[in-house]
């Protein structure tokens, strides 16, 4: 089958992917994607996408893919994979919130309780307005920035 995505690197890449390779320097994604790469190139070995994905135990569509992302969205991409953008979930305290869930935290607990837990403290945070809903995990998170 003909390829629609031609891999044509050029000597700097072709050194860049074995450094990466020989080092092991980065994920184990971004070795994989170094070795998929190295082995498309047109200019070098050139082997099928099958013989890629058999020899690198990934599917073909995945050899195929990396293809596609070279040709469209360069070499650095391909390699490092692409950044996001903004982070998946907005942030649930701002900074003055957690300001006030670690001053609660260094505070007294309340009476008939040694110390302060996680679901505690949350419960509290809810109680005193500070936010309509809060998990224990977050104000895990935002104490843990304190440490």
């Amino acid at each position: 089958m003909q390829k629609k995505y031609i891999v044509r690197l050029t000597p700097n890449e072709r050194h860049q992917l074995q450094e990466v390779i020989k080092k092991l320097k980065g994920s184990s994604q971004k070795v994989r994607r170094a070795q998929i790469l190295l082995k498309a190139d047109a200019d070098g070995p050139n082997w099928t996408d099958q013989e890629i994905a058999d020899a690198f135990e990934c599917r073909t569509k995945t050899v195929e893919n990396i293809r596609r992302r070279l040709v469209g969205q360069g070499f650095e991409v391909t390699l490092n994979g692409a950044k996001r953008r903004c982070p998946p979930t907005d942030k649930l305290l701002n900074g003055e919130q957690e300001a006030q869930v670690i001053a609660l935290r260094l505070g007294a607990p309340p009476a008939g309780y040694a110390n302060w837990s996680l679901r505690l403290l949350a419960r509290k945070v809810v109680e005193l307005g500070l936010t309509d809903t809060v998990s224990h995990e977050t104000v895990r998170q935002t104490l843990k920035k304190m440490a």
